[in-house]
């Protein structure tokens, strides 16, 4: 049996590699792989294999970008923190899933479950971008209308609605607002593209976009995409070419 694990966090793609082969030795770890731009390089080349274990949120977009953009034939162990509302969503078009924190058990159940299925299955033929929309509507920010921001002693609810973007800056993460101000954040950024998914868009590592704040967009170098903002910002937003479908469909959609 062949697997390939996708999994932005070493450590946990390396744990999850020795429980799979703590619960079926026979299985060959083709490849563990760490971003949507990896993965859609190494399956470019088609490689022959029978299953994929895989994060949803990656450092650089949602797993399912790449099962969109390759359009792979395999069937999907999803291993997530993501709430069961989110579950639901992909839970009839994936094999089985696996709860982060995963274990001996949970693991060996989802290879269980597919040993099972094996003979029967037929491969996936899902439209991954209409799942991905539905991934985003389900985490959209219905539920948490605000960051939290500290001034002095204060801490201050900042609703998502004046949020231009999210960046990157010196290793913090930073709110923008349409009118200009900054505000250094406590969540990863990670955390708040799970959270504002609908309406904000992972540019790249460093920039989580509000739809309201793109007025629109340009070709760049390299088959990229140059972001136009509705606001002054001293710093270029690039979509690099592995997420400009993704972008566009946002873009269209959001």
């Amino acid at each position: 049996m062949k697997i390939v694990i996708i999994e932005d966090e070493k450590l946990t793609a390396k744990d999850l590699a020795r429980t799979i082969h703590s619960v079926a030795p026979d299985a060959e770890i083709l490849a563990m792989l760490h971003s949507v731009e990896e993965a859609v390089l190494f399956f470019s080349d088609s490689p022959a294999l029978d299953l994929i274990f895989s994060d949803i949120q990656l450092g650089d977009g949602l797993s399912f970008e790449i099962f969109d953009q390759t359009q792979l034939k395999v069937p999907i162990i999803y291993c997530t923190a993501f709430n069961q509302y989110a579950l639901e969503a992909f839970k009839t078009l994936g094999i089985d899933y696996v709860v982060k924190p995963f274990s001996r058990s949970t693991v060996e159940q989802a290879l269980t479950k597919f040993r099972t299925m094996k003979d029967a299955l037929h491969p996936p033929q899902e439209n991954y971008a209409a799942l991905v929309h539905v991934l985003r509507q389900q985490m959209g920010p219905a539920k948490s209308p605000s960051v939290i921001i500290q001034q002095g002693d204060k801490i201050i609810p900042l609703p998502v609605e004046k949020i231009a973007l999210f960046f990157i800056e010196h290793d913090a993460v930073f709110a923008y607002t349409f009118e200009g101000s900054k505000h250094l954040l406590s969540q990863k950024l990670n955390e708040l593209e799970q959270t504002y998914a609908q309406s904000f868009f992972r540019a790249n590592r460093q920039y989580l976009v509000n739809r309201k704040a793109v007025k629109d967009a340009s070709h760049y170098f390299n088959r990229k995409i140059l972001i136009h903002l509705t606001i002054p910002f001293k710093e270029q937003i690039i979509v690099g070419k592995l997420k400009v479908t993704a972008f566009m469909d946002w873009l269209a959609n959001s």
